[in-house]
């Protein structure tokens, strides 16, 4: 099961950097389109959410490659015992949080569905496909951080620390700067 979550995240890594290019080729088509008096006024509205996109596609991808931000100071100079029970309360905490978020990401984002909510910009689609993008993303980052905390609890290390500890074996610290 890990294995599939694990490919599902890398597939949900690409698609985040896809729309990271897909941002960059639509940028230069609206500063040519720009130049050549064409209208390019609605790439905007589809920037804006690739942008969103891109980000929450790729979320749950840099958390399981230790690419997030944590302060690592205290977990650091602590016992591996007692940085395995931080470990845990972290991901818990975690856990609830991210689990609240998807709970309302994906509340909000049916009844933009359920009342047929239309984009306002000069893009005019059901504002429910973009927002299903921040679902997405919330759900693969809840069984992220879920897969994470029953490794930990198991007494595993987590795959960000091993992603980390590996990167760092390799002389390569750019990650801590």
């Amino acid at each position: 099961m890990r294995r599939v979550l694990e490919r599902v995240l890398d597939a949900a890594g690409a698609l985040g950097a896809f729309c990271v290019f897909l941002i960059f080729v639509l940028m230069i088509i609206a500063g040519v389109g720009r130049q050549l008096n064409l209208s390019v006024s609605g790439v905007n509205d589809v920037v804006s959410w690739l942008c969103a996109a891109a980000a929450f596609f790729a979320m749950a991808h840099a958390f399981r490659h230790g690419d997030f931000v944590r302060v690592t100071l205290l977990l650091d100079s602590v016992s591996p015992r007692v940085r395995r029970v931080l470990d845990v309360v972290c991901l818990l905490i975690a856990a609830v949080s991210v689990g609240y978020l998807t709970y309302s990401a994906t509340a909000f984002t049916y009844e933009s569905w359920e009342f047929k909510e239309m984009a306002t910009g000069l893009v005019v689609i059901p504002i429910w496909i973009p927002q299903s993008t921040f679902v997405i993303g919330c759900w693969l980052l809840l069984a992220a951080m879920i897969d994470e905390l029953v490794t930990v609890v198991q007494g595993g290390k987590p795959s960000y620390q091993r992603a980390i500890e590996e990167r760092h074996a390799k002389g390569d610290f750019s990650s801590d700067i």
